[in-house]
């Protein structure tokens, strides 16, 4: 007990250098720690959503940029498939079809226009508000929800696709309906919209409101209507039945199709579909086009593991040399101690006694923190992944 009570009256004396010495020897246990649960975490995050997905369909091209637009609401922009694909889909009976169209975007975060299928898919639900239910309609994830500092009865204003066309499509104004709980994946990061939605955004579909009302005529008020007199849409109960679109649906763009199986036979059967490498569309398995890509992205996670112990070994040493020196330059207190009638015995148990306290403290702070890391790195990893797109 002794020896412990001089080492701690002793660390405390010293307590900058006790305190720089803990610290870094934290540091040295902390960060292996914390980048292995990270980069693992990472890993699974990313594997996770392309195994909740069986399969993918969307015009022939990059498989990894179709699954990141599709999956992840990447800012890659496949080649869009026509809705015809969704309604093949349905018509085989095999499966089903949930089109995804991530083209727009509003203040820096990706619109999804699909359908109400989705949800369910992803097992979304709103922690306030409602689903979609009309044309217009937005429901946002709880990560934009956090930014943007926005709920239910606020609105959001699409991105326009050319801010010097006047004469193009105006942006839609949407109002939030709902905003969903926390998943910590991508669907966090989005905002969903009615397909149909996305294609009024576009401009294939739009409605007809009057700019000069009766009313304005009679009171003189009335002004010259151009493009530059409404700068975005909004689509309203009164005039919600005046939209409309021109086209067939069959013709309608799609970024991607997620496709649901029904079994595994049906499965195989919509893969089999799909084998002619001469058509427009492809059917993909997204595990494997993210496995590819987690494969190739840490494989320079055994480097830096090299690294990672090297940068340790030499932050061990480093410590030790500070230690060292430490002991050298008490060489006359600890040769006053051995006068006074010390033992070297009692000597040597006194500095390892502030070694083992310095090395238990350093210890705790670095559990501490990987703790931290561990309980947060879901969250942690599903906010720079959805940075990153």
């Amino acid at each position: 007990m002794s020896a412990l009570f001089l080492a701690f009256a002793y660390l405390r004396y010293h307590w900058a250098r006790s305190l720089v010495l803990v610290l870094v020897a934290a540091l040295i246990l902390f960060v292996p720690v914390a980048t292995q649960t990270l980069l693992s975490t990472s890993e699974r995050a990313l594997v996770a959503r392309g195994e909740a997905t069986p399969l993918l369909l969307g015009s022939r091209g990059s498989q990894l940029d179709l699954t990141m637009a599709a999956l992840y609401f990447s800012d890659e922009r496949p080649d869009p498939v026509a809705m015809r694909e969704v309604e093949a889909v349905w018509d085989s009976g095999l499966g089903v079809p949930i089109p995804v169209y991530t083209a727009f975007s509003s203040t820096g975060f990706r619109i999804v226009g699909t359908t109400l299928d989705y949800f369910d898919f992803r097992g979304l639900s709103p922690a306030s508000g409602r689903g979609l239910s009309m044309l217009g309609d937005a429901v946002i994830g709880a990560q934009v929800a956090e930014s943007l500092g926005k709920g239910v009865g606020d609105t959001l204003v699409s991105a326009p696709e050319n801010l010097f066309d006047l004469d193009g499509v105006y942006p839609l104004e949407m109002p939030i309906v709902g905003v969903l709980a926390p998943t910590n994946t991508p669907d966090d990061q989005a905002i969903f919209v009615d397909i149909k939605t996305a294609w009024v955004i576009q401009g294939i579909g739009h409605g007809h409101e009057d700019v000069v009302t009766a009313a304005d005529v009679a009171a003189g008020t009335a002004a010259l209507a151009n493009a530059a007199v409404v700068q975005y849409q909004r689509i309203t109960e009164d005039n919600i039945e005046s939209f409309h679109f021109h086209g067939s649906q069959d013709d309608f763009p799609a970024s991607a199709v997620i496709v649901v199986p029904n079994d595994t036979r049906s499965s195989t059967i919509l893969k089999g579909r799909y084998l002619d490498t001469e058509g427009p569309t492809q059917l993909i398995e997204p595990a494997g086009v993210i496995q590819g890509l987690v494969d190739r992205i840490f494989r320079i996670k055994s480097l830096l593991d090299v690294v990672t112990a090297i940068i340790a070994i030499a932050a061990v040493a480093a410590v030790g040399l500070a230690v060292f020196l430490s002991y050298r330059l008490r060489a006359r207190e600890i040769a006053t101690a051995v006068k006074l009638g010390a033992q070297k015995g009692m000597v040597l148990r006194l500095l390892a006694a502030e070694t083992v306290m310095l090395l238990f403290v350093a210890g705790c702070i670095a559990t501490i923190g990987a703790v931290i890391v561990s309980r947060n790195a879901e969250a942690w990893v599903g906010w720079l992944l959805a940075l990153g797109n």
